[in-house]
C-alpha cells in the first residue's frame, strides 16, 4: 500500500491488458477502463444490457451442452447450486408454515376444540404462547448462532442448526402430556428449541451461501460480480418451496387418515396422525442434512478464517464488531429496520385471507378451502421469489429498487381496502382479493428477498453473521409486534395500521441501506482492510463509489475519496507488494507456509514478469543467485 516508484513503470502493452484483465474486468468496465457506474446513463445502459444478454447466451448454451450430454445434468447443477444451500430454509419453511395450518386444525369441528377454541380445558395464554414462544426462540437462534457463526465458523454454526432443528422435530412429533393442557406448554417447548436452529439458519445460509460465491481468493470470480445475488436468493426460495410442499403434504395425510374427506368433523385420531407424520417427514431430511453439513462442507468457513488471518484474529473479532457500529452502524437501520417492516407485512398479508374467504364461501368449519387458497398465495409467492432472483443482479434496477419498489406496491395494497373498507369486502370482494395475491407477490419480490440478502452483503467478513443474525432478529420481533398487536384491534384497524410500516420500509431504505448490485465484494472486503489499519481517507476504490454508498454515506462524505485512477495504481503497488513479500519468503525456504490470504497464481506469466524487471528490490536477484548456487552443490 506503500513504495517509492511508480507502480504502471514502463508497462509493455501485454502486461497491461494483463493489469486490465485482473484489476478491471470487461463485465465492470469497457475497453476504456471507465467503471459502468460511472459512465453516462445512456452509455451505461448499454453496456449493461449488452453485457447481460451476452452473459444469458453463455449460460443458455452451457444448459444446453449440459443437457446434450446428459439430459439430467441442469437439474442436477440446480440442485447441487441451489436446492442443497437452502436446504436448511426450505426445511424450516416446510415447519413454520406448518404451525400456522396445524393451530387452526387442532381447534376445527370435532377434533380439540374444548382446549384449542374454547379453552375449556386449556389455558388461552398457553395457546397464545404457540406463537409467541416460537417467534423467541427464532430470535434467540439469529443472535446466538450469528455470533458463534463469526466467533467459531460458518460450517459449526450449520451443523450446529440442523442437529438442533432434527431434535426439536423429534420432540414435536413425539410432544404429549398427562393432560390437553400438558401437551400445549410441551408443544410450546419443543418449537421453542426448533426455533433456535430456524433462527440459526437465517445467518448462516446467507453468509456461507455468499462466501462460497465470492471465494477465498485475492481476486474475485465473474460468478461473484454477476450472480451474488441470484445465488443466495435462489437458496432463500427454498423456504417457498418448503411451504409448498407442507401444504400438499398436510392436504394429502388429512384426506388419508380422514376417510378420503377434507370436510369437518375430523376426528382427534385423524388429526394427531396428520400433525405427528407431518413432522416426521421432515426430520428424516433434516438428519440427512447434518450428515451433509458435516462431511461434505468442509471448506463452508474458508472465506472468513482467511479473513481472520489476516487481521491476526483466532477468536471472535470484537474490533471489527465495535468499527463496524461505527462506520456501518446507519445500515443497521435499513437492514433491521427494513426487516422489521417486511415482517409486519409478511403477517399482515394473512388479513385478506380470512376476509375474503368469509365473502365469498360464507362461514365455513372445512379447512380444505383455506388450505387450497394458501396454495395458490404460496404460487404466487413462488414466481415472486424467482422474479427476484433473475432481476437482483441486474445494474439497471437491483436490489435497492426491487426493495422500495416492493415496500411501496404492499403500502398500496394495504391502504386502498383501508380507506373503503366496506366496498372491499362486499361488492369489491374480487378487486380486494386480487390485492391480496399482488402484496403476496411483490412482498417475496422486494423486501423479503432483498432484506435476506443485504443484510449479509453490506457488512465485513468478521461480523457478517452477527450483523445479519442482529437484522434477522430485529424484523422477528415485528413478527412478535403483529402478532401481540393483531390481538387487540379489529380487522378494519389492521388495514390502518399495517400500510404506515411500508413507508417507512421505503425511507428508511432510500436514506441508509447501499446499493451493492454489481460491486465487487473483493473491493469492500479491501476498503475494510483499511478501515481496520485506521487509513480509510487513502482507500479510492469503488466500494466508496457514490453508486454503491446510501444517501446517508454520501451526504456525509464517505464517496470523497474516489479517485478510479489513483485506485487503479494503488492496485498495481498492493499487488507489488504482495509478490516482493511472497518472494521473499519463498527465498528464505519459507514457501511451504500454509498462507490461505496468498493466491500464488496470481502473479503467473507477465504479472511476476513486470515485477521482476521492475523491481526496486536488489535482493532478489541476490537470493536467486544463491539459490542457484545452492541447487549447483556450491
Amino acid at each position: 500500500m506503500s513504495g517509492h516508484h511508480n507502480p504502471v513503470h514502463e508497462i509493455t502493452e501485454n502486461e497491461r491488458q494483463i493489469f486490465q484483465y485482473l484489476i478491471r474486468p470487461d463485465d465492470s468496465y469497457d475497453e476504456h477502463g471507465v467503471y459502468w457506474a460511472d459512465m453516462p446513463i445512456g452509455k451505461r445502459i448499454k453496456f449493461v444490457t449488452n453485457y447481460d444478454n451476452a452473459e444469458a447466451k453463455r449460460e443458455l448454451s452451457a444448459i444446453g451442452r449440459m443437457a446434450k450430454a446428459d439430459p439430467l445434468s441442469p437439474i442436477s447443477y440446480y440442485f447441487r447450486n441451489m436446492v442443497l444451500p437452502g436446504a436448511g430454509l426450505g426445511l424450516e419453511g416446510y415447519v413454520l408454515f406448518s404451525i400456522g395450518n396445524i393451530g387452526p386444525m387442532f381447534a376445527a369441528e370435532g377434533a380439540f376444540q374444548t382446549c384449542w377454541s374454547t379453552y375449556k380445558i386449556c389455558s388461552a395464554n398457553w395457546i397464545a404462547a404457540v406463537a409467541y414462544l416460537e417467534i423467541i426462540g427464532i430470535i434467540v437462534g439469529q443472535i446466538l448462532v450469528g455470533v458463534l457463526g463469526d466467533w467459531l465458523g460458518r460450517r459449526w454454526g450449520l451443523i450446529q442448526d440442523a442437529v438442533i432443528m432434527f431434535l426439536g422435530l423429534i420432540m414435536l412429533t413425539a410432544s404429549w402430556g398427562t393432560t390437553q393442557n400438558g401437551w400445549v406448554i410441551c408443544y410450546a417447548w419443543s418449537l421453542f428449541f426448533y426455533g433456535i436452529g430456524v433462527g440459526g439458519e437465517y445467518p448462516m445460509t446467507a453468509t456461507s451461501g455468499m462466501e462460497n460465491a465470492v471465494g477465498s481468493g485475492k481476486i474475485s470470480t465473474k460468478e461473484d460480480r454477476l450472480h451474488r445475488g441470484r445465488k443466495v436468493t435462489s437458496a432463500f426460495l427454498m423456504q417457498g418451496w418448503g411451504q409448498f410442499f407442507n401444504q400438499i403434504i398436510l392436504i394429502l395425510l388429512l384426506i388419508i387418515f380422514h376417510h378420503g374427506s377434507g370436510n369437518a368433523p375430523y376426528s382427534q385420531v385423524a388429526v394427531q396422525w396428520t400433525y405427528r407424520v407431518s413432522f416426521a417427514i421432515p426430520a428424516v431430511g433434516t438428519l440427512w442434512l447434518v450428515y451433509y453439513r458435516t462431511y461434505k462442507m468442509r471448506a463452508a468457513s474458508k472465506q472468513l478464517n482467511a479473513a481472520k488471518k489476516k487481521s491476526k484474529v483466532t477468536g471472535y473479532d470484537t474490533q471489527s464488531l465495535k468499527l463496524t457500529f461505527t462506520y456501518f452502524g446507519p445500515r443497521l437501520l435499513a437492514t433491521a429496520g427494513g426487516w422489521f417492516a417486511n415482517d409486519i407485512f409478511f403477517y399482515g398479508n394473512k388479513l385478506f385471507q380470512g376476509v375474503f374467504l368469509t365473502a365469498i364461501l360464507g362461514k365455513t368449519t372445512s379447512l380444505m378451502p383455506n388450505w387450497l387458497y394458501n396454495l395458490i398465495n404460496i404460487g404466487v409467492s413462488l414466481a415472486g421469489y424467482y422474479l427476484a432472483s433473475f432481476l437482483i443482479d441486474n445494474k439497471l434496477y437491483g436490489r435497492k429498487n426491487m426493495q422500495i419498489l416492493g415496500f411501496l406496491m404492499d403500502f398500496i395494497f394495504f391502504v386502498v381496502p383501508a380507506f373503503d373498507y366496506t366496498y372491499y369486502t362486499t361488492k369489491g370482494i374480487y378487486a380486494f382479493q386480487a390485492m391480496y395475491f399482488l402484496s403476496s407477490f411483490f412482498n417475496q419480490f422486494g423486501p423479503n428477498a432483498v432484506t435476506f440478502l443485504v443484510a449479509a452483503e453490506v457488512y465485513p467478513t468478521p461480523i457478517r453473521a452477527t450483523a445479519h443474525g442482529f437484522s434477522a432478529a430485529f424484523g422477528k420481533l415485528g413478527a412478535l409486534t403483529a402478532a401481540v398487536m393483531y390481538s387487540y384491534i379489529t380487522t378494519q384497524q389492521k388495514f390502518y395500521v399495517v400500510p404506515w410500516f411500508g413507508l417507512m420500509g421505503v425511507i428508511l431504505t432510500v436514506l441508509f441501506l447501499p446499493d451493492t448490485t454489481g460491486l465487487d465484494l473483493k473491493e469492500q472486503e479491501r476498503r475494510w482492510q483499511y478501515i481496520r489499519a485506521g487509513r480509510e481517507e487513502d482507500y479510492h476504490g469503488v466500494a466508496v463509489h457514490p453508486k454503491h454508498l446510501s444517501l446517508y454515506e454520501r451526504f456525509r462524505g464517505v464517496g470523497k475519496h474516489y479517485d478510479a485512477d489513483l485506485d487503479y495504481k494503488q492496485k498495481i503497488q498492493e499487488m507489488r507488494e504482495e509478490w516482493e513479500s511472497n518472494e521473499s519468503r519463498r527465498y528464505a525456504e519459507k514457501a511451504g507456509d500454509d498462507d490461505e490470504a496468498f493466491d500464488d497464481s496470481l502473479y503467473s506469466s507477465g504479472v511476476s514478469t513486470y515485477f521482476e524487471r521492475t523491481s526496486q528490490r536488489p535482493m532478489m536477484m541476490n537470493n536467486e543467485k544463491v539459490s542457484d548456487e545452492t541447487a549447483n552443490g556450491i
